[in-house]
């Protein structure tokens, strides 16, 4: 008789440490003075001020030894470098596009594919905006419109694939402006401005039966595709036996081609890349790189980063990995519904998102709630956010008004094998304490706003 039957087993990381970082410890008045020098800006902090770093999950991962083996077989060679071909086989077999051009990261391969495929006065639909894609579909002369279900714009909703596409909006558009005015429908997988929720493959299918006899194309925004495809594992009739990789190559196969930032996923510090099936496409973009990046062998990358690329690529797609990297995202979203925080459900892939609306009512969005709540927190523990809400969405590029998003969020992203479950307490600790306080917090007003992407650069003060 089996007496271990009904035993509930934890789980544990896939890994174990080789070599740590120290972090700084720092107190409350010397936060106070940091974050009033960055403007009440976290991406003006200095990381050395910073405990908990939460910001981004973009360039910030663990890499593991066998990428670090692979960073010494770096095969510097300006044209036809070794490392090159391991990452286009990387591609082709985890994904399955034909071709393949390395950019130095995500907005890289955002730019060419924009220039490529974008003539002005275009419309380019898509499942949420996000910040720097919408920027190159717009420099280039594109007009950006959202058709992703409305689910999305609800944080509380518990619909389990809130970036699904509205067929219907997608539909109003073709018959408004021309099946030939929408060069592709641009979809992100794990859409990030929703809080990193995913897209279905039935919704997926579905979009590509309603786009292929319109010529559209459909170009995936592929940055988080593994944690998408865990959801469809998941979350999805029919797929709960299947293996990450298998679902990730099926995402892949109902598009044309691809934006990369491996920063994320592919766990690596830098690096990106254009996937592309049509060989004219690819040929276009092959003459570009060559402007913007560097030769289409490299892309603006040394061959130590394209190695450790295409060995985070197949690490990315672990079923192990993917359940490890997800489960602490998971573990920290429940403790934070434990303690009543508002945040955006059902629980993303990259991170928890804090319902800054909800956190504080008694904040209209003009005065940046999001922002506020971000310098709250790191002022609080030395964790450091970021906001996901008006100062993100920037301005409409013909009348200048402010976008007025219906998420309006603060993002605290995970890096992947980095923190401990510990440091998810110290977290959800922390975020429980402002909270207990938030009727203290005060809003803030801008005082200097760049011109693009306002979110990285702007300056804030209090509001007295």
């Amino acid at each position: 008789m089996n007496n271990y039957k009904n035993v509930k087993h934890s789980w544990a990381e896939p890994f174990k440490i080789k070599m740590v970082e120290l972090l700084k410890m720092t107190t409350p008045a010397h936060r106070k003075r940091a974050i009033v020098l960055a403007g009440f800006n976290t991406f003006l902090l200095r990381s050395e001020d910073v405990y908990i770093d939460l910001l981004t999950d973009s360039g910030t991962s663990a890499m593991s030894d066998r990428q670090w083996a692979g960073i010494m077989l770096g095969d510097e060679a300006y044209a036809g470098s070794a490392n090159f071909y391991h990452l286009e086989k990387a591609v082709q077999e985890v994904y399955g596009y034909r071709f393949v051009v390395p950019t130095h990261q995500g907005r890289g391969a955002e730019n060419i594919l924009s220039k490529i495929l974008i003539q002005p006065g275009d419309i380019i639909p898509g499942n949420m905006y996000f910040t720097t894609t919408r920027l190159h579909q717009e420099l280039a002369g594109g007009i950006f419109h959202d058709i992703i279900i409305d689910e999305a714009h609800d944080a509380a909703n518990l619909h389990p694939f809130k970036g699904n596409v509205d067929l219907g909006k997608l539909d109003t558009l073709v018959k408004k402006h021309g099946a030939s005015k929408i060069p592709y429908v641009c979809i992100a997988v794990t859409v990030n401005m929703a809080g990193g929720q995913p897209i279905s493959l039935e919704n997926l299918k579905a979009l590509r039966a309603y786009t292929q006899p319109l010529g559209i194309k459909i170009m995936l925004d592929m940055t988080r595709i593994a944690e998408n495809a865990y959801f469809i594992q998941q979350r999805e009739p029919g797929y709960g036996k299947r293996s990450i990789k298998s679902i990730v190559h099926e995402i892949c196969s109902y598009t044309d081609g691809a934006t990369m930032s491996a920063k994320k996923d592919a766990l690596v510090n830098i690096g990106g890349f254009l996937a592309l099936n049509d060989s004219r496409d690819y040929e276009e973009a092959g003459n570009l790189v060559v402007v913007y990046e560097g030769l289409h062998t490299y892309g603006g990358l040394a061959g130590r980063d394209m190695e450790a690329m295409a060995i985070g690529i197949y690490e990315s797609v672990s079923d192990d990995h993917m359940k490890a990297r997800i489960g602490q995202v998971l573990y920290l979203g429940e403790q934070m519904k434990q303690n009543g925080i508002p945040i955006t459900e059902p629980i993303g892939g990259h991170g928890i998102f804090i319902d800054a609306k909800r956190f504080l009512p008694h904040l209209s969005q003009d005065l940046f709630p999001s922002q506020a709540l971000a310098a709250e927190l790191y002022i609080d523990s030395g964790i450091r956010t970021m906001e996901r809400g008006i100062v993100s969405a920037g301005r409409n590029t013909q009348t200048g008004e402010n976008y007025y998003p219906k998420l309006e969020l603060v993002r605290l992203t995970i890096p992947r094998r980095v923190y401990t479950q510990a440091h998810m307490d110290v977290i959800a600790e922390s975020v429980f304490n402002v909270y207990q306080n938030r009727k203290r917090i005060k809003g803030l007003k801008m005082v200097y706003e760049p011109k693009y992407l306002r979110f990285f650069q702007a300056r804030f003060d209090k509001i007295k």
